[in-house]
């Protein structure tokens, strides 16, 4: 019989245990950690589907004569520099390793906008069917980084907000879930609307 009532009353406890921590967000952490993890995978594999569209790009580049090979060799610095971080689950937590990861692919970004603009002076360059193609898919590639990246942000700030609002704060410390690393404040403005890569407005045929 003794037995019986500390069977029960242990469920009781359990049960009174999970009502409080579902009342203290907990389950929200749960939810938000993950949709974190899987938003910022989708930032990765878009950044990623950008740097493998590269080495076409330059190839097909260095085939036009007289192009300028300073806007070539940044492009290729630039993405040797990005793909060289080594990115792990801890960079959501590490502000410093966010920023440095930022940095890398906005100059990336950078360099990849000049080299179109300049192609712009390289009419066969524009005529180039290989050329428009892997334009077309680096323009589409911005669109889903820029997506992925507002998805990203925006999990982040609904786990931020629970992380440092009271009760639910209480929650994160007791369970050590720490604020994540969002894009900082001054790149959000630009991250907001889709990068420009479009220098011209024909289409490739099909």
């Amino acid at each position: 019989m003794f037995h019986h009532a500390l069977r029960r009353f242990s469920l009781l406890l359990a049960a009174i245990t999970l009502l409080g921590l579902s009342g203290c967000g907990y389950n929200d952490f749960q939810r938000l950690d993950e949709q974190s993890k899987a938003a910022w995978a989708e930032v990765l594999n878009q950044y990623q589907r950008r740097a493998d569209l590269i080495p076409n790009l330059v190839s097909t580049v260095k085939g036009e004569a007289n192009f300028e090979q300073e806007t070539l060799t940044k492009v290729i610095e630039a993405r040797s520099r990005a793909t060289a971080i080594q990115v792990t689950p801890e960079t959501l937590n590490d502000p410093q390793a966010m920023e440095r990861f930022q940095q890398a692919q906005g100059q990336l970004g950078s360099a990849l906008s000049r080299l179109l603009v300049v192609a712009e002076n390289y009419p066969s360059l524009k005529a180039n069917q290989a050329f428009q193609e892997l334009r077309v898919q680096l323009e589409g590639t911005e669109n889903r980084i820029t997506v992925a990246r507002n998805k990203y942000i925006e999990t982040i700030q609904q786990y931020n907000v629970l992380a440092r609002s009271f009760p639910t704060n209480l929650t994160a410390m007791i369970f050590s879930y720490a604020p994540k690393a969002s894009f900082t404040v001054a790149n959000e403005a630009e991250i907001s609307r889709p990068p420009t890569v479009d220098f011209g407005k024909s289409t490739p045929a099909r």
